[in-house]
């Protein structure tokens, strides 16, 4: 859950000794200032798992300091908010670039920083830790209503929507990547030594080439063309090898990923360092604007698995798996994705026939590791969606009318039916009663001179939200608004709020009994006529003396 830097400021301020024990639960925050994300990451180690351990505790760490850093830009702060913050001797954060930059580029730009933060810290650490070798590295990140995947190694996504494979990701070999490490090779010579030779050749020289034509490919070169061999081109080539068994320096077989900072090459002491990336290549979909059925997943796995598996026979795999296990089976349906991971992993491994091992249709299994994500994309999407509806509705309630600090803008509460819709169901689900004494006694310093001190009529409490509501001038209310967020509290504060109910009937008062109570019935927040009753809002008033202002309001 990310969450603006100095909402969390205001939280530690002494408003929290009001109301310590708030849950510090993702379903308790507050959708204005909070925006919720879900990240999923491979790292498939080699020559040691120091690499790829260090990248499973870190990186989502620096990733959400990245996303944090962007959080105005892709949550921007509501009027209301985006004025309290003015006010501060700080000031706002929000900052806006002279050029635009939309959503996708800022995003994209955490992956990639926290990626290269994340390689440097692995390059520290071993100076004083022993972090051996290297990993790969694979993120799924659902954020916004979109999948982004950032990808650096052969490790691979797979989208797989309507029964249909759809690459989410590249793999970076030698044999894909060879153009740009003999490219460097060609810039950098020194960092080949004297073993090595930026130059590709369609068959390997040998000492009785020399003297001979051959065919050959420089780094600037896409096509073919006939060189003289000489003593140089019996060098092993930077990119040495074909297809999977192509290797860096004949040594590693891939050129993305985090680690391999003392990595040498084979039987010399030549770094390889300078030849691998740690950018990862980021492939975005808009799942809200796609078509999701509980079928469609995003299928993430280490080169053990596609090593021996297709895209396309992954998915037939895991179809065939999700058929056994069908989406209205409750009894089964927590099998349903992990059953179809396990199949995954059980076709690659195979079996063992007469000392070899092989997959059910024949053919050589892997004898790579295999770790594997079977992700369903439809419950990400609802959950998003739920989050839009609830974000919205809040976005409408605080858009201002007012454009200096001085009041922190008006409520306007516009005609919402997700916010009153919810506003009343939220009412409904419990019931519960707030003590008038456990809120602020005033605005503070910085409300407007003509709006009175807090002197809450009615205080109510929805959904851990403390809101009151105090006599104003002119027939309108007070409106303060307590937010919790995990256990923390914080405060805004907005005036101009109008109230409108039905009073209570005459004929009910003058007809009361001793002993009997009055309820004056509290509905919604409309244009105000008696500061003591709305309408529309199935919430009840019970005070105890009529002659008195009510202290608690209890809603069911």
């Amino acid at each position: 859950m990310l969450e603006r830097p100095e909402s969390r400021e205001r939280n530690m301020r002494g408003i929290r000794q009001d109301l310590r024990k708030m849950p510090s639960s993702p379903e308790c925050m507050n959708p204005a200032t909070c925006l919720p994300y879900i990240y999923f990451a491979l790292f498939d180690g080699h020559a040691g798992t120091g690499a790829a351990v260090a990248a499973a505790n870190q990186l989502h760490h620096i990733l959400h300091e990245k996303l944090v850093d962007v959080i105005d830009h892709l949550l921007p702060p509501l009027d209301g908010y985006m004025q309290l913050e003015a006010s501060t001797k700080h000031g706002t954060t929000f900052f806006i670039p002279e050029k635009a930059v939309d959503n996708e580029a800022l995003i994209t730009g955490a992956l990639e920083s926290a990626f290269w933060d994340m390689d440097q810290l692995i390059g520290e650490d071993k100076q004083k830790y022993k972090v051996k070798g290297g990993c790969t590295a694979l993120v799924a990140l659902f954020i916004l209503g979109k999948l982004y995947i950032a990808n650096a190694g052969d490790s691979r996504a797979v989208l797989c929507k309507s029964r249909c494979p759809i690459p989410m990701s590249n793999d970076f070999t030698p044999e894909s990547e060879r153009q740009r490490v003999r490219q460097l090779a060609a810039l950098q010579p020194e960092l080949l030594g004297e073993e090595f030779t930026h130059l590709y050749y369609n068959r390997r020289p040998s000492q009785r080439d020399l003297g001979k034509r051959i065919l050959y490919r420089d780094a600037h070169m896409t096509g073919w063309a006939y060189k003289t061999v000489t003593p140089e081109d019996l060098k092993i080539p930077v990119v040495y090898g074909e297809g999977k068994r192509s290797r860096v320096l004949a040594t590693i077989g891939v050129t993305r990923g985090f680690g391999d900072h003392d990595l040498k090459a084979l039987n010399s002491n030549i770094a390889i360092k300078p030849f691998l990336l740690s950018q990862p290549e980021v492939q975005i979909l808009d799942i809200q604007e796609e078509e999701i059925k509980d079928s469609d997943v995003l299928i993430m796995g280490t080169d053990g698995l596609w090593d021996v598996t297709s895209n396309e026979k992954a998915v037939e795999i895991v179809q065939r798996s999700l058929d056994h296990f069908p989406a209205n089976d409750k009894s089964r349906l927590k099998y349903r994705y992990t059953s179809a991971a396990q199949d995954l992993v059980m076709h690659s491994r195979g079996k063992l026939y007469e000392k070899n091992w092989k997959t059910a249709d024949g053919k050589a299994a892997t004898i790579d590791d295999i770790s594997v994500f079977v992700i369903p994309l439809a419950p990400y999407k609802e959950e998003y969606t739920e989050w839009k509806q609830e974000y919205e509705a809040i976005h409408g309630i605080y858009e201002t009318s007012c454009e200096t600090s001085e009041g922190f803008g008006k409520l306007s509460l516009k005609t919402s039916p997700i916010a009153t819709g919810k506003a009343v169901m939220s009412g409904l689900a419990i019931e519960n009663s707030v003590n008038r004494d456990s809120l602020p006694d005033s605005l503070g310093d910085s409300s407007a001179s003509n709006i009175p001190l807090y002197s809450a009529d009615i205080a109510l409490k929805i959904d851990d939200k403390t809101c009151a509501l105090a006599s104003g001038q002119d027939n309108s209310v007070l409106v303060i608004e307590n937010t919790s967020s995990g256990d923390n509290l914080s405060s805004h504060y907005n005036c101009g709020a109008e109230v409108k109910g039905t009073p209570p009937s005459s004929e009910k008062s003058a007809s009361s009994k001793e002993g009997e109570e009055d309820y004056a019935s509290v509905h919604a927040l409309m244009p105000c006529t008696d500061t003591h009753t709305t309408s529309e809002l199935n919430v009840f008033c019970q005070p105890k003396d009529l002659s008195q202002k009510p202290n608690t309001l209890t809603h069911k």
